[in-house]
């Protein structure tokens, strides 16, 4: 196995929880950095010794250079056209079981320019496959209010049709939903990536609406929550198969923090208070003052961090909370239930919204919440593999035990913040596969689509960055070998930028 540090218990403290924070939800999607291996492609498991193959080792984020900050240089930067292009060239082949769309989000200011890489404006990028052609790719704005009032945050305070939906992207009762964790969700019409608008489920939402929520295979319900300015500072929901919002639900919780993500089982929600603080100063600063730099978030360890545990679908009155050393994780990977334990991957921050310069170790641990007795317990392993975010997993496996896994490398230079290539992580072997883009090019986010059945068989896809040729390219690796390479590769005439999360709609 890749766990190679022990069970470690921490008993419960008391946690300072005072002040009044608001919450303002941007749509993260966790600029981690660290260090990767060069190779162009490895394959292999850990090695007899049981030494550590990849050292934990805290790095910092990239300075601005020449006053630039890393979000608007290089593959960052927004792109100013929204193109549809269609006879695309195909490199190898595009798998006949893959009939869809492939879409996916990310943060593109209208106005070239933004405080940090998760405040611009939405932008989606989709691609349309059918019998083993790629019928066309179009990107789009994502039409909110902020975007038709000229673009970023200010103007006015976020909430409702006034969001960055700059997140994820992703259908449920036959709607393709645009989400940011600000406002209401959007819908898409994946014929061409055009607005639909935005969605309150019959005006039965009122609050904010994650850009993360969860889908229970087996009911189809979608599972969500929002964090808000203002008490109640969390909100639980359940959206049914059918689209309804069924469940809106409270959740007592002292103070706003940062809430990016959350995780399922098929019988439990798990919540993660970590110490991100709302700074209310600068997030009126950041609506109220043209070209505003400002930054409502910042660390603050005083605050404590836990995870929360209640009762699937409700009630948010039965949670229990057990207290673990300050963190943040942007993205859990899964979780799963093994009799009265949680299982709960992540990826793990020391420390986000830190100083410039702040040193923060990306980690993925498992971690586990014992349940049975009148109070949780927590434990944890690191599993050693290389500085990795934005997860995908077979998500029909969604909230069951899984084993496989697929990310993107993330590495840190001077200057520089790269998303290196596609890493598969198969718990249950050990087995570590990766595939690292030759000719310094780079990836993002990717996204698996299953094909067979059996736990990760399918594909997974991703747009690649050619700094050669300062354009694009849809690649798609065989999930279980993606150390083998692509078996296709689609041309884009267009440079796709690093964004966030995307999905596969199928045809």
């Amino acid at each position: 196995m890749l766990w190679v540090v022990g069970e470690r218990y921490l008993s419960r403290r008391d946690v300072l929880r005072q002040g009044v924070f608001g919450a303002m939800a941007l749509g993260a999607a966790g600029a981690v950095s660290g260090s990767v291996l060069s190779a162009c492609s490895t394959s292999g498991t850990p090695s007899a010794s049981g030494a550590k193959r990849f050292p934990v080792t805290p790095t910092t984020a990239p300075p601005e250079v020449a006053g630039s900050p890393y979000w608007l240089r290089g593959n960052f930067a927004p792109v100013t056209v929204e193109t549809t292009a269609t006879e695309l060239s195909v490199t190898g082949s595009l798998p006949r079981e893959l009939a869809g769309l492939y879409v996916r989000n990310g943060s593109n200011p209208l106005k070239g320019t933004s405080p940090h890489w998760f405040l611009g404006d939405g932008m989606v990028h989709g691609m349309a496959i059918e019998d083993g052609k790629a019928l066309w790719y179009r990107n789009r704005y994502v039409q909110t209010g902020f975007l038709k009032n000229g673009g970023g945050l200010g103007s006015g305070a976020p909430g409702g049709a006034s969001s960055l939906s700059n997140v994820s992207v992703g259908p449920h009762a036959g709607r393709l939903l645009s989400l940011g964790e600000v406002g209401a969700p959007f819908e898409l019409d994946p014929s061409d990536l055009s607005t639909i608008g935005p969605v309150d489920f019959g005006g039965k939402l009122t609050g904010n609406f994650t850009a993360h929520p969860k889908l229970d295979p087996a009911t189809g319900n979608l599972h969500a929550f929002g964090y808000n300015f203002t008490a109640p500072f969390l909100t639980y929901y359940v959206v049914d198969k059918a689209g309804n919002l069924t469940t809106v639900q409270d959740v007592d919780i002292p103070v706003a923090t940062m809430m990016h993500d959350f995780a399922i089982t098929d019988s439990d929600v798990i919540f993660m208070d970590l110490p991100v603080a709302f700074d209310l100063k600068k997030a009126v600063e950041m609506v109220s003052v043209p070209g505003s730099q400002a930054v409502p978030f910042e660390w603050k360890p005083s605050l404590g961090a836990r995870l929360g545990v209640m009762p699937l679908g409700g009630p948010t009155s039965e949670i229990r909370w057990v207290d673990i050393d300050p963190c943040y994780v942007y993205h859990t990977v899964n979780a799963w239930r093994e009799g009265s334990n949680i299982k709960l991957e992540v990826c793990r921050l020391d420390n986000t919204f830190t100083p410039p310069g702040t040193p923060s170790a990306a980690t993925r641990r498992i971690w586990t919440i014992a349940t049975g007795g009148d109070q949780l317990r927590f434990s944890e392993h690191i599993l050693d593999v290389p500085p990795a975010d934005l997860p995908t997993i077979d998500h029909r496996y969604r909230g069951r035990a899984s084993t496989q896994s697929w990310l993107g490398e993330v590495t840190s230079t001077k200057g520089s913040l790269s998303f290196t290539g596609c890493q598969h992580l198969n718990t249950a072997t050990g087995k570590l596969d990766r595939w690292i883009p030759d000719r310094g090019r780079t990836s993002g986010e990717w996204c698996f689509v299953p094909t067979g059945d059996a736990e990760g068989e399918g594909y997974a896809m991703a747009f690649v960055y050619d700094p050669g040729t300062n354009t694009s390219s849809l690649v798609v690796l065989d999930a279980q070998d993606v150390a083998a390479g692509p078996v296709a590769e689609v041309a884009l005439p267009v440079r796709v930028p690093y964004g966030f999360h995307g999905s596969f709609v199928a045809a």
